[in-house]
């Protein structure tokens, strides 16, 4: 049996403003800080021991990450990061509260655009201050590759499905103890390949912050088991905290 852990970042600072984020490189809040304490925790009390860590380049993740590693005292343990990991690019909304648009276009439509797999959201525009061609991080990336604006289905397709069989499948395939820590979309992405959840299906799943999720999977990376590191009550609240952002 095989085991594989997807933890998204703590608490970011426009989670908590319930802005739209996407590539915009912003930092944990207060509370996102403890709940990546808090993550590191609870995966060392049930004595998980990671290879190996996958990882956005966002600084979210990346603080997330260092702070969950520190509390388990894992040290040169292997990091890989990749911009294939970064969440979806939201566009012309990110920045945007999410509840202030759902007043101006309606909460179904703000619902299509978090959730559904292929509604299209506004691009950003070239000369905006947020567009990633502007940022070291992206330095190496053609201009073809730096996206606008991505539906999940970009994202899945264009960036999860050959990273997860280029570099995580492989180090999962060999017995390796893999964590990855990245945002809600893309891990929603990771979810449905792992899955096989379907493109409708998929809009009905909310990913909580700071909270492990673990796969027990065979040796073909089929899911026997999966499971959340907390308690009930408080993985449904967390859960319900994600889907009402996008109500007005």
């Amino acid at each position: 049996m095989k085991k594989l852990v997807l933890l998204r970042h703590g608490e970011s600072v426009w989670n908590k403003e319930n802005r739209f984020t996407g590539w915009t490189d912003v930092d944990l809040s207060e509370k996102g800080v403890e709940e990546a304490h808090e993550a590191g925790k609870k995966l060392k009390e049930a004595h998980f021991h990671f290879d190996i860590v996958f990882a956005s380049v966002l600084k979210r993740v990346t603080r997330t990450m260092e702070i969950v590693l520190e509390e388990m005292g894992l040290e040169n343990i292997e990091i890989r990061k990749s911009w294939k990991l970064n969440e979806r690019h939201y566009g012309a909304l990110q920045g945007l509260n999410k509840s202030e648009t759902a007043r101006k276009y309606g909460e179904e439509q703000v619902k299509m655009w978090r959730r559904s797999y292929d509604t299209p959201i506004p691009p950003l525009p070239v000369d905006s201050p947020m567009y990633p061609g502007n940022d070291p991080l992206y330095k190496d990336l053609g201009k073809s590759e730096i996206p606008l604006s991505e539906t999940l289905k970009n994202v899945v397709e264009n960036r999860i499905i050959p990273y997860w069989n280029e570099e995580i499948a492989p180090a999962v395939k060999l017995g390796k103890m893999v964590l990855i820590v990245a945002s809600g979309n893309s891990l929603r992405g990771l979810v449905k390949i792992i899955e096989g959840i379907s493109d409708l299906e998929i809009a009905g799943l909310d990913i909580p912050t700071g909270i492990p999720i673990i796969y027990d999977l065979n040796d073909d990376l089929k899911p026997v088991k999966k499971y959340y590191l907390a308690a009930p009550d408080k993985l449904k609240k967390a859960v319900q905290t994600v889907e009402n952002q996008g109500k007005s």
